[in-house]
């Protein structure tokens, strides 16, 4: 399958080979425009269908301290969804890797640098936590909820079709996911497995059609704040429910996940929350 490398990913780093810096550099930093991917979901900039974020992991961080001894330390990030651009993830990467060499005063002047230069990227404020390794806020949960794997349906498509999508006459409010999300890099072509949970109020959602849906994301290309973004328009355009939140966490890659979230405004997802296979 051949990939198109999309006009925002030009000059990005994704899918080159790269140098990897032994110095602090913000100027690594790729961003990339939200609103050419929105578009063709009918989402306009100014007049977002939902409120949400990128929430990051990064678990290979590292400094020097004053005296040059290593410091190593899990990164939380978390990008709005309103934020204009995304940053690319492997000039997220390059960019911490950058740090490894580098000398700072304190913890805090690593927040610091870290706030600074990804809400410049991003042209929002983006927050930013550390963690020591062995915290026990990163020790990883299970999804809430009731999961659909377990239905034996046939499947034969496995490009996202919202006609799989279907609703009963009952009102609900119930929690769903799956841990059979994947979609492809649309430059690299790499996998990118995921869970992703649904809770929402309204009509009763058919869950083998749910199922098949979300299974149809296997041979998509696209990234997965857009992938979250995709879904989410779908289910509100075809199940109509009062209120929405759908929440993707996916597998780390280069030592960094992300899991992006989207919802009808109020809505916030179940936190703490890190999975097995992040």
């Amino acid at each position: 399958m051949s990939h198109h490398r999309p006009d925002t990913l030009v000059d990005a780093p994704l899918g080159r080979e790269s140098a990897y810096p032994e110095r602090y550099d913000a100027s690594l930093l790729y961003s990339i425009p939200r609103a050419a991917n929105r578009a063709p979901l009918g989402i306009e900039e100014g007049a977002l269908p939902f409120v949400g974020e990128d929430e990051w992991h990064a678990f290979e961080v590292s400094w020097l301290n004053a005296r040059g001894k290593p410091v190593v330390a899990v990164a939380r990030f978390r990008l709005p969804a309103d934020s204009p651009s995304l940053i690319e993830s492997k000039s997220w990467k390059l960019y911490l890797n950058g740090f490894n060499q580098t000398r700072f005063e304190s913890r805090e002047a690593v927040i610091e640098s870290l706030m600074t230069d990804l809400s410049r990227a991003a042209d929002a404020a983006v927050s930013v936590e550390l963690f020591d390794v062995d915290d026990e806020a990163l020790m990883p949960r299970r999804l809430p909820g009731e999961c659909l794997d377990g239905l034996d349906i046939a499947v034969t498509d496995y490009t996202p079709s919202a006609e799989h999508l279907a609703v009963g006459e009952e009102i609900v409010e119930e929690t769903l996911y799956s841990h059979l999300l994947k979609s492809n890099c649309p430059v690299t072509g790499q996998p990118d497995w995921g869970s992703v949970l649904i809770r929402y109020r309204g009509p009763r959602i058919d869950r083998e059609g749910l199922l098949r849906y979300l299974i149809g994301y296997r041979q998509h290309q696209d990234f997965h704040e857009h992938c979250v973004e995709h879904i989410f328009v779908d289910l509100m355009r075809h199940c109509r429910p009062e209120r929405l939140l759908v929440l993707a966490r996916y597998v780390r890659r280069g030592g960094l996940d992300i899991s992006p979230w989207r919802g009808t405004p109020g809505e916030q997802p179940p936190r703490p929350l890190r999975l097995s296979r992040q």
